[in-house]
């Protein structure tokens, strides 16, 4: 697949608090994922609600929000660091409630 060169910065949502059960293979991916994000140029912002995951570390993300995954905190942060697009498939269904609230709130057309 060809590298898209409109895209220059990504928000990874993670997936917050690892419950039993669930998130710890989401913390994984996503921490692979930003490495070579990272490796291809691409300016990585990360927002996770949890401060003990890897992904935090700084050496995988540009910029790294620990706070809430909601739609007003995220938006806040598209806001401030208008990211080329958004990768909320790596924090679980946290992630992907919050990218569902944000398209169906009309935020992501007005970014």
């Amino acid at each position: 697949m060809p590298k898209r060169d409109d895209i220059t910065s990504v928000l990874v949502i993670g997936s917050g608090p690892i419950v039993i059960g669930q998130a710890c293979e989401f913390d994984y991916s996503g921490t692979q994922a930003c490495r070579v994000l990272r490796e291809e140029g691409v300016r990585v912002i990360l927002v996770n609600s949890n401060p003990a995951t890897i992904m935090t570390d700084p050496d995988f993300a540009d910029a790294t929000y620990i706070e809430p995954i909601t739609p007003a905190v995220i938006e806040t942060i598209i806001a401030k660091e208008k990211p080329d697009a958004i990768l909320p498939t790596l924090g679980g269904q946290t992630a992907l409630n919050a990218a569902m609230a944000l398209h169906e709130q009309g935020i992501l057309e007005k970014y």
